[in-house]
């Protein structure tokens, strides 16, 4: 068994796939570092993250600093005498958190860098119309993203495909290349990586946090553009147009390019079972969509059931 004194950093399901591969394999995670309990929901229940309910069931200890620069904070984490730390989906660090162990800390991150450096990489790959993104393990250092590449691994992006399901995709190919690379480092402790390309020549996109203007459907683009960005934004936080002043978010949807005089943005109903909005270059039929203040459904559904569209 190897024993290297490991803190894990995460806090959505998305980390825990990776925290479930160091277990099963046999890693030593001496603790978690994972976010504040916080309410959520209707209810506004207090809510623990994915990563605290695993760690709560694996008897690890668990980490919850409302500030990452607290002495008190630092110090605990000093205890542990971590020889690495991983991070997988948590906010940025300070160099006193990322610094600390003897081996430096690495990420695990759902792009293939220096392509989509960002906090929402999975968003923007969809969004854009990639045909291929993948995840990446490199080590931490100041500048967000920019450390050096240990491993990556290319994952497809089908032309259904969503952020939730590449999200799925690249949850699992993330923790099975944190494996790798942890047998990688097992042999050779001072393994650096390899630099990121910094050439000037290639054209790398970036991946900001999705904000709530990115969203907003603009039925003058052309109707690949508008479905690559439903997709992109499905299931959350969904892409949406208004209709009668209520916010209609739209999560699977196709194009048929077809040329046509209507004013874009100009909404159809064929027989209450077919809904589709005029763009640029066609339409784009609806298949499954939410009213505001109501539940998600499909188009037939939501016709039979909502007057708003009459």
């Amino acid at each position: 068994m190897n024993r290297l004194r490991i803190i894990f950093i995460g806090t959505p399901d998305f980390a825990v796939a990776s925290l479930q591969a160091l277990i099963a394999n046999n890693y030593n995670v001496v603790a978690v570092v994972t976010a504040v309990d916080k309410p959520a929901g209707r209810g506004m229940q207090i809510q623990k993250s994915e990563v605290k309910l695993f760690a709560e069931q694996q008897g690890i200890d668990i980490l919850q600093p409302p500030n990452l620069k607290d002495e008190t904070f630092l110090k605990t984490l000093q205890a542990y005498q971590a020889d690495l730390q991983i991070v997988v989906a948590f906010r940025m660090l300070s160099q006193l958190v990322w610094a600390m162990p003897r081996l430096g800390t690495i990420n695990v991150h759902g792009s293939l860098l220096p392509n989509y450096r960002g906090a929402a990489p999975i968003h923007w790959a969809v969004m854009n119309g990639e045909i291929e993104t993948g995840v990446t393990t490199f080590r931490l250092r100041h500048e967000i993203d920019t450390g050096n590449i240990l491993l990556q691994k290319k994952v497809l992006i089908a032309s259904e495909d969503t952020t939730g399901s590449m999200y799925e995709k690249l949850k699992i190919e993330g923790a099975h290349l944190l494996i790798a690379t942890m047998e990688l480092i097992v042999k050779n402790n001072d393994y650096a990586g390899e630099e990121q390309d910094k050439s000037q020549s290639i054209n790398w996109q970036h991946a900001p946090k999705i904000l709530p203007q990115h969203g907003v459907i603009d039925w003058h683009n052309e109707g690949k553009k508008i479905v690559n960005q439903i997709r992109g934004l499905s299931p959350m936080p969904g892409a949406y147009t208004v209709v009668a002043n209520k916010k209609l978010k739209i999560f699977k949807a196709f194009f048929e390019e077809q040329s046509h005089h209507h004013e874009h943005g100009k909404f159809f109903i064929d027989a209450k079972t077919e809904l589709k909005f005029a763009c640029k270059n066609g339409f784009i039929h609806i298949r499954e969509l939410q009213l505001e203040g109501k539940k998600k459904m499909n188009t037939t559904d939501f016709l039979r059931g909502n007057t708003i569209l009459q």
